[in-house]
């Protein structure tokens, strides 16, 4: 049984956050004032265990412990809170016949809060994105599928946008000893123990505004409406596993959208090092696709994340996913992206992915049926050319280009070419 609410009643938890964070503005005001370099926030405790929250990234993920951090934090008594978000206005030109030309806007508000504990700790997160203000049809990307935009026909050779509520859960921690931890995490929306960190809070790749075409390998659970997800840390080491509801959301972005928690997933994650995080993962997900009702997909997922301490900061990630549906034939997907901060001002990001796609075509068409490995490569440069502490505004470009199979050419033409222009203001 299926039930969609109007999200015009928020639930009661997220006024609660909103009430914890209020202390965020003031930190905002103040940061607009300092110079380059200097302090713009106050420490902020991780809410899953007694670790550096700079470990911590989208849902329960972690990132390596010396990933930098972007937002404004304050304190309050006993609450932190924090707040993150970007915006990217994007001109996008995909080359060849199935390319098309479109401007629009993608966006994301994250506000976190957390209230210390005597043995551990409180947490709420709420994310929001204004992505649906794009369309239902999202934008031009060559190769990419998922999902619908009027509950009929899937979408090919488009991202789909993400919806207006895209996590609002909350986290409870004890600490056991001063290294180890247990924890509970509760979101509707939220984001399963599943893959590597969600592509746009990964920092190899947060700079690319172009989404993954090897999304629905890894983090396509990032919104996934309802989760329920407990697990243990322990100094570097953390064990987890979710049940969620396994269906991806519909073509209504401004809905609450509820089902049963008929999917599940585990996860082990490692970090042996400050630089280096370490995940792999299994889940199950029960008729994930609304288009296909009756396939199930078992997937499972690799990822190692590197931190390298050069420059100001140079982020790598490579990622391995393979999908197995109850019906059809098992696909696979690597992504390697990077991205490296030279000073303050300039960002070099590059994303290279080998996917296998088999629906890039409707049946019925003559190509319609095999699987077509596809392979891409981004490269892109952004540069923050006003630094005003909130937001900073920055202006970039990227360009990627295409291999695949020849039988191709008569939909795709022979290597295109796509590019997009953006400028982006973030916190």
């Amino acid at each position: 049984m299926r039930m969609t609410v109007r999200i015009r009643a928020l639930p009661r938890a997220l006024r609660v956050l909103g009430s914890a964070a209020l202390g965020v503005h003031a930190a905002m005001a103040l940061a607009a004032e300092m110079p380059d370099g200097a302090d713009r926030g106050m420490p902020m405790g991780a809410l899953l265990g007694p670790y550096a929250m700079t470990r911590e990234g989208s849902g329960t993920s972690w990132a390596p412990d010396s990933t930098p951090m972007s937002g404004l934090m304050s304190m309050q008594g006993p609450w932190s809170g924090m707040i993150h978000g970007f915006a990217n206005l994007i001109y996008d030109d995909q080359g060849g016949p199935r390319g098309d030309t479109q401007t629009f806007s993608t966006s994301m508000l994250m506000l976190m809060a957390r209230r210390e504990l005597s043995d551990g700790a409180f947490g709420l997160r709420l994310m929001l994105s204004g992505d649906p203000f794009m369309g239902r049809r999202g934008y031009p990307l060559l190769f990419q599928t998922g999902e619908t935009a009027d509950g009929k026909t899937p979408l090919i050779d488009r991202q789909h946008p993400h919806d207006l509520l895209m996590e609002a859960a909350a986290t409870y921690s004890r600490d056991f000893t001063p290294q180890s931890s247990a924890f509970l995490y509760v979101g509707l929306p939220g984001e399963p123990a599943l893959g590597p960190e969600a592509f746009m809070h990964r920092l190899s790749g947060m700079d690319n505004p172009e989404a993954p075409l090897s999304h629905h390998w890894l983090d396509s659970t990032h919104v996934a409406w309802g989760v329920v997800t407990g697990g243990y840390t322990f100094t570097l080491l953390k064990l987890e596993a979710s049940a969620f509801n396994g269906r991806e959301p519909d073509q209504f972005h401004y809905n609450i959208e509820t089902r049963g928690l008929d999917s599940y997933s585990a996860r082990a994650t490692v970090n042996p090092t400050a630089n280096l995080s370490m995940q792999a993962s299994f889940g199950r997900l029960a008729s994930p696709e609304q288009l296909a009702p009756e396939v199930s997909v078992r997937r499972t997922t690799a990822s190692v994340t590197y931190n390298a301490p050069l420059a100001s900061w140079w982020q790598t990630t490579v990622a391995f996913g393979h999908n197995n549906p109850s019906l059809g034939a098992g696909s696979n997907a690597w992504l390697l992206e990077s991205a490296l901060k030279l000073g303050l001002t300039h960002t070099l990001f590059a994303r290279a992915e080998r996917v296998g796609k088999d629906e890039l075509f409707l049946p019925g068409q003559a190509l319609y049926g095999p699987t077509y490995t596809i392979e891409t490569l981004s490269v892109g440069y952004i540069h923050d050319f006003v630094r005003l502490g909130a937001p900073d505004l920055g202006l970039g470009g990227l360009v990627s280009t295409y291999s695949y199979p020849a039988a191709l050419n008569a939909a795709y033409g022979y290597r295109p070419t796509s590019f997009m222009l953006f400028v982006r203001a973030r916190l």
